[in-house]
């Protein structure tokens, strides 16, 4: 079976380095699959749950607030603002972000900013779906 060398690097870290099966990352437009053999790609990626499939067969994921995807033949690398692999999030953390930016978008009080509000609710539940495994 082909696999393709996977790497997520964030401004603190290297998450992950490591060959793969294949690679599902939440794309600006949608979610997009990579395998080996891809060809070369450039991407902006949306905050959402990154799944991969180790050599193997088992599938893991992480949680990722954005980035850039870039993908070719025989590499995947995530350059992501911020990720977390599955294990590593802090599911309680993660449940009061979600209910802080549900209750700043619900209550919209004067000079909100919204989009900061969205974008943290996105993360939020990113990060509770990878926590899920999901």
């Amino acid at each position: 079976m082909s696999t393709s060398r996977f790497e997520v690097v964030t401004p603190q870290r290297r998450i992950l380095a490591e060959e793969v099966e294949s690679v599902i990352a939440p794309g600006a437009e949608g979610y997009l699959g990579v395998l080996p053999r891809h060809a070369p790609l450039l991407t902006i990626l949306k905050p959402g749950v990154v799944f991969f499939r180790k050599v193997g067969g088992k599938t893991e994921c992480m949680a990722v607030s954005g980035g850039l995807l870039e993908a070719g033949p025989d590499k995947v690398i995530i350059l992501a603002d911020t990720a977390e692999l599955s294990w590593e999030i802090d599911v309680e953390r993660a449940r009061r972000a979600k209910e802080r930016a549900e209750k700043r978008l619900r209550e919209r009080y004067a000079g909100l900013d919204v989009a900061r509000a969205e974008f943290a609710l996105q993360r939020s539940l990113a990060r509770l779906k990878a926590a899920e495994g999901s």
